[in-house]
């Protein structure tokens, strides 16, 4: 229904322009009565617009769409009737004005109904899909069948004629055409009352006792009120007026490039081909991306675009800068719509869709008469003496272009829903499948310290000497490991370390599952003591964290690293350590002492090709990210790796807190209030906090 539907305007606007121009002789009388049609399909806009949204809300949607149908019905049929029975040229163009202003008036009450009741129809999921099969047929297909139509019945109308035939007056392409169109509303009207039931019952009733004046102030305010929304439909108006530019200046654009009309319609096939493309391709493009930023995203390249358009020098480049104009487009409007419809409630859904249908065609109406005015006083001159030339044209489509990428910021800030994770980084991470999450809130005030380091480094010896001297300084610590510090991760740690199971195992755990099951451990580690303890504002050591993931699973079992992060990251909610201690052994060192101990684990008995290349992974990510890493050769003597790691944690600290001095007996204080830093036991600290807190 609604391709026949678009069919049928595309077909409309072409023909009622022809017919028009077709009932007067005179190149200039001709122009005039093709252009005054076109311009009286925009005006209605300006009149009506505002009020077509608080209409498609207040009324009943399938009702004031057959309604609207069939009025249109009418209308339509009698463009051509009129000029049967008349002989009179400007009687003829009069009626085919005002019942054209009349048939756009009802069109723009009925595209808010049919919009605003699509997502009662469709599966919120499948959303998109519909949008992207509507736009593609409402601006890709229908346009070129359209055009093809009508050059068809010109064709045969002058091969008739041609002939000797005598073609009767309704029988004209322009008029047949019409009829077609007539027809097509009338069996959209028969669709919609017959055949979809569903679109009543969402609006109207309960509406009637609210006056159209207020549902017209809160549907402005509920745009003006709500981030997404504003963003949105700015970001959409933004759009179209960098295309309406492109559209006014494109045939001066095209005299730039030493081109004519056929330029002008190559440039103008690319956008619309650009166009179809990204509708068509750009969901399957950036895979799993926020859709809000995906809009704002689209609105950046095509002003990106248009401002490199300004600079290209020959058709090849031009053509190039147009293609991508239209898929930006393209994607910000199939985006956009499917953002209307699946986050904006029934209930204001047909005013917001207004707003954006009368403010894109009053905008588009602008910025191409003011452009092509624009153009035309600015003409060309040379800078300087230099004899280059800088035209209107180029200055305006750069502008156009810088004003375009501004829209997308400020779009992208009002609605971002992805706020703090990288726009780019998560783009190239959508494109690939794993979109980054959003950090959770962490709210945390305590310190969080994580060792790391190849079998035998010596962990679990410098964690207790860290410990002691923290508790010494009356910190408070909790001292965790990966696998195995809660239940659930004992359970797992059996799974991944103990050698025993593994070979008892009729099959080898595999590296993905492995990979996994590390993952799940830390979600559940990260979420019951690590972040707890944090937003008590204590010091949390751990004993390994997701740099050994990225080590083991990723350089040790040669896994994409890249995929090894996304888990851990989406795992732990981004949640990362405020300093990573990191001891370097040689793995023959470590793997020695690692004998002398006992029995080893199963990561233990790997060959020393794999714990070369852990050790070389834990070195790779700590020469990336040097300011949050202390490496420190665990060959040393202990109590001077202990030094120099207290001295790095004590940097990440705030002081303590001297106690207040507790008064004695006779009024005096009893004992001296220990210096800030100095040594007292962690009995004799904890007994004091406690008077303290209470």
């Amino acid at each position: 229904m609604l391709s026949v539907a678009s069919l049928g305007d595309w077909l409309g606007l072409l023909a009622t322009a022809t017919f028009a121009s077709a009932q007067v002789s005179g190149d200039a009388a001709k122009g005039l009565a093709f252009g005054s049609v076109i311009a009286v399909r925009l005006l209605p806009a300006l009149v009506l617009g505002p009020l077509a949204g608080v209409m498609a809300d207040r009324w009943d949607r399938r009702y004031t769409m057959v309604i609207c149908d069939l009025l249109r019905f009418v209308l339509f049929a009698t463009i051509p009737t009129v000029a049967l029975y008349s002989s009179d040229a400007k009687i003829t163009v009069g009626w085919a004005a005002a019942a054209t202003f009349l048939i756009e008036a009802i069109t723009l009450i009925w595209i808010p109904a049919k919009d605003a009741s699509v997502p009662n129809l469709i599966p919120r999921a499948r959303l998109e899909a519909a949008n992207q099969l509507t736009l593609i047929t409402t601006y890709g297909i229908t346009p070129v069948l359209a055009a093809a139509v009508l050059a068809g019945l010109n064709q045969l109308y002058q091969w008739l004629e041609r002939s000797g035939v005598t073609v009767a007056a309704w029988a004209a392409p322009s008029s047949l055409a019409l009829y077609f169109l007539a027809f097509s509303r009338l069996a959209s009207a028969l669709v919609v009352f017959y055949g979809i039931r569903e679109i009543s019952g969402h609006n109207g009733g309960g509406k009637q006792e609210t006056s159209m004046l207020r549902q017209f102030t809160d549907g402005w305010r509920f745009i003006g009120k709500t981030p997404m929304v504003r963003g949105l439909v700015l970001g959409i108006l933004g759009a179209f007026a960098a295309g309406g530019v492109v559209i006014g200046t494109g045939q001066f654009f095209a005299l730039s490039l030493g081109g004519g009309d056929a330029t002008f319609a190559i440039l103008f096939a690319a956008i619309f081909i650009g166009l179809g493309l990204g509708i068509a391709l750009g969901p399957r493009l950036i895979g799993g991306l926020s859709r809000r930023r995906w809009f704002c995203l689209s609105i950046m390249l095509a002003g990106v675009s248009v401002a490199l358009l300004s600079l290209a020098p020959h058709l090849s480049l031009a053509v190039v800068g147009a293609l991508l104009v239209g898929s930006g487009a393209g994607m910000a409007f199939l985006s956009g719509t499917t953002l209307l419809g699946g986050e904006v409630d029934d209930e204001v859904r047909g005013r917001v869709f207004a707003v954006v249908q009368t403010g894109t065609r009053v905008v588009l109406m602008l910025a191409i008469s003011l452009s092509g005015v624009l153009v035309g006083l600015g003409g060309s001159h040379d800078v300087g003496s230099t004899g280059v030339p800088i035209s209107s044209t180029r200055v305006l489509l750069a502008v156009a272009g810088v004003l375009g990428v501004l829209a997308g910021f400020w779009a992208l800030r009002q609605m971002d829903d992805k706020p703090g994770v990288p726009l780019m980084a998560d783009l190239f991470s959508s494109m690939r499948g794993r979109p980054l999450g959003i950090a959770e809130p962490s709210a945390k005030t305590g310190v969080f310290i994580v060792f790391e380091g190849g079998e035998g480094a010596g962990k679990s010896t410098q964690i207790a000497l860290l410990d002691r001297r923290l508790r010494a300084e009356d910190r408070d610590v909790v001292v965790t490991r990966e696998p195995g510090a809660t239940d659930i991760g004992a359970r797992i740690r059996t799974m991944v370390l103990d050698a025993q199971s593994a070979a008892s195992s009729a099959t080898p755990l595999a590296p993905r599952a492995e990979a996994l099951l590390y993952a799940a451990d830390r979600a559940h580690h990260v979420s019951t003591v690590v972040r707890p303890a944090l937003r008590r504002g204590e010091i949390v050591i751990s004993d390994r964290y997701v740099d050994s993931s990225l080590a083991y699973q990723g350089a040790g079992r040669t896994l994409p690293v890249d995929e090894i992060s996304w888990l851990s990251a989406w795992a732990t909610g981004g949640l990362k350590p405020d300093l990573v201690v990191l001891l370097d052994i040689d793995p023959q060192i470590g793997l020695a002492r690692v004998g002398r101990r006992g029995e080893a684990d199963r990561l233990e008995q790997e060959s020393i090709d794999f714990h070369e290349r852990v050790r070389h992974g834990f070195l790779d990510l700590a020469t990336a990210e040097p300011s949050r890493y202390l490496v420190l050769d665990a060959t040393r003597d202990e109590q001077d790796l202990a030094g120099e790691i207290a001295l790095r944690v004590a940097k990440l600290l705030p002081p303590v807190p001297p106690l207040p001095p507790v008064a004695d007996g006779d009024g005096g204080t009893a004992g001296r209030v220990p210096a800030p830093g100095e040594p007292r036991t962690a009995g004799e600290h904890s007994a004091e906090l406690r008077a303290t807190r209470s």
